[in-house]
């Protein structure tokens, strides 16, 4: 399907669906009603972080189910121990990591995870190296954002798997690699060159995904390069601007690389030549601090990290609290702070024990619980939902703001995180979020961004 046909048929759909709604007044799939904004949401943004479950990153948070102890195994209760956001070891979490520790809902295999430390490192892995929670001074700008806004306790990646799929369920709700398709990409790719910096459609060829069919086997494999609607051809076909902030082109964590109608690779399939890729995808993720600064903040934005600031073990360097609030910071001073709703979310629970079994509907949906706050004038505050809610809920909560139709994917059956909300509110007052490290800190840091990781 070419490109202007693709939009065509997304602008017959956004009319069809405002129609619909017209006669009904019902809010589409997932028996939710529409969103009562009254378009009090005029931004969203979208900070995807990385490899964190609740019971790892918010420990003691109150009124959240957050769990102090955990099963392994041999039936053994492991109390969690603080660590620091900051490790020499990083835990597996791939499809496989997810069926070893679900283990038919009991939540006991997490030391049946593998732990991969850093070379050269002595005594590592520690004792029970699953079982831990960072210590809540290093993550303080999350506190105060869980505490002053709201924050979800059930909410659980789409996947059961890594970082690649996961950034596909965020701007898609599927990782499917056709829109017929009943298989999901599974995995991070293999077959990766060097590095691993050249993914998706512009990938060296013998680059590989596994894919899971609904039986379960990851028996079948293709190319990371796929080709379905995503939330960016609604927000096109209704003239909502978009922007994608991510540190390189080629990562696992730069989700529209491998849609092929973004990428648009060139003759030689090493660079991605597409209009939405060059107008929409920006390479440097601290340009959504200046793009905030400058008033040149897009409808939509998804932000994404470097390995540094990431939060993600074994790689980062702390920083990703200090990250995440610059970005909040900067909206909340700005005139942005009275239109905006900011969800922060991580991509996968990275391997980190957590105590809630998610409801398992598919050979690969849902996957473990990870943090989600959103923060928002119009945000419940010291708000703790404890309702079900997914990556399809955030593309939802999109679709309904913004009238678009779904795309009928995680989307469809997702919650619209309505609950979070009060837009009858008396907007809330922004109070700037304490951290270590301020926006001047990343617009100045020359430092090239670490890859994420690719196992």
């Amino acid at each position: 399907m070419s490109r202007s046909t693709m939009l065509l048929f997304w602008g017959l759909l956004v009319l069809t669906a405002g129609f619909l709604l017209a006669l009904d007044g019902c809010g589409g799939s997932g028996g939710t009603n529409p969103l009562p904004s009254s378009g009090k949401i005029q931004h969203v943004v979208v900070i995807f972080q990385e490899n964190r479950t609740p019971d790892n990153l918010f420990h003691g948070l109150p009124n959240a189910d957050i769990a102090n102890s955990g099963l392994n195994s041999l039936g053994q209760t492991i109390p969690l121990v603080p660590i620091s956001l900051v490790t020499d070891y990083d835990i597996g979490h791939s499809h496989e990591a997810f069926v070893n520790m679900y283990d038919g809902g009991k939540m006991d295999g997490a030391d049946k995870i593998e732990v991969n430390c850093q070379p050269g490192v002595t005594n590592c892995p520690p004792p029970h190296p699953q079982f831990a929670y960072v210590n809540p001074s290093e993550v303080a700008p999350y506190f105060q954002m869980a505490q002053r806004y709201a924050f979800a306790d059930r909410m659980f990646q789409t996947n059961q798997g890594p970082s690649f799929p996961a950034h596909q369920f965020i701007i898609s709700g599927t990782s499917a690699p056709t829109a017929s398709s009943n298989l999901f990409a599974a995995e991070n790719p293999g077959g990766l060159v060097g590095a691993g910096k050249d993914t998706g459609c512009t990938a060296p060829a013998s680059e590989f995904v596994l894919l899971i069919d609904p039986s379960g086997n990851e028996s079948s494999r293709q190319y990371p390069c796929f080709e379905h609607p995503t939330l960016t051809d609604l927000l096109d076909a209704k003239q909502v601007s978009w922007q994608y902030y991510a540190p390189s082109a080629g990562s696992i964590w730069t989700g529209p690389n491998a849609i092929r109608h973004i990428c648009v690779p060139d003759a030689t399939a090493t660079v991605c030549t597409g209009p939405e890729w060059t107008n929409n995808v920006i390479l440097q993720q601290t340009q959504v601090l200046s793009d905030i600064a400058n008033g040149q903040l897009p409808a939509v934005s998804w932000v994404i990290p470097t390995g540094q600031a990431s939060d993600h073990a074994g790689s980062n360097d702390g920083s990703g609290p200090s990250w995440v609030a610059s970005i909040v910071n900067a909206i909340g001073n700005s005139p942005y702070w009275g239109n905006t709703a900011i969800f922060i979310t991580w991509d996968d629970w990275g391997g980190w024990y957590d105590h809630v079994a998610p409801t398992v509907i598919n050979s690969y949906e849902y996957g473990f619980r990870v943090p989600l706050i959103v923060v928002s004038p119009y945000a419940k505050s010291a708000y703790v939902s404890h309702a079900t809610h997914d990556f399809g809920s955030i593309l939802k909560f999109i679709e309904q703001n913004f009238g678009l139709p779904s795309l009928g994917y995680a989307d469809a059956p997702a919650d619209n995180l309505s609950d979070c909300f009060d837009f009858s509110q008396t907007p809330l007052t922004f109070q700037t979020i304490p951290a270590a490290l301020d926006a001047n800190f990343f617009l100045n840091d020359k430092r090239s961004p670490t890859d994420p990781d690719v196992d």
